[in-house]
């Protein structure tokens, strides 16, 4: 795992042709705006947010963001302990995040 700057996250996002990115935030948090294309899974949903862990291919990068960076971070370990090779904790969280966002 990785704690990547806003710059650093978006850059290497942006080259990465593995990428997934990955929205571990509230369904409350989720409807003031996500990141473009992102994938949500609530981490607090306890066995849900494991369950929906074991669904995705740990051959993928995945770009992980919360609306701080504690909570993205905490997913990036957790990921890192079920075998995910590359998960990177965007710091700052959707926050600070500038790029391109959506309403879902």
């Amino acid at each position: 795992m990785s704690d990547l700057s806003q710059h650093e996250w978006a850059t290497q996002l942006e080259s990465d042709s593995k990428s997934i990115i990955l929205d571990v935030r509230t369904d409350a948090e989720v409807e003031e705006g996500m990141v473009l294309g992102a994938i949500h899974l609530d981490i607090y949903q306890g066995q849900d947010f494991i369950s929906g862990l074991e669904k995705l291919d740990k051959t993928n990068s995945y770009y992980v963001y919360c609306r701080s960076g504690a909570r993205s971070g905490q997913a990036c370990s957790i990921m890192k302990q079920m075998g995910f090779e590359d998960a990177y904790n965007l710091l700052g969280g959707f926050n600070d995040w500038d790029g391109e966002t959506i309403i879902p």
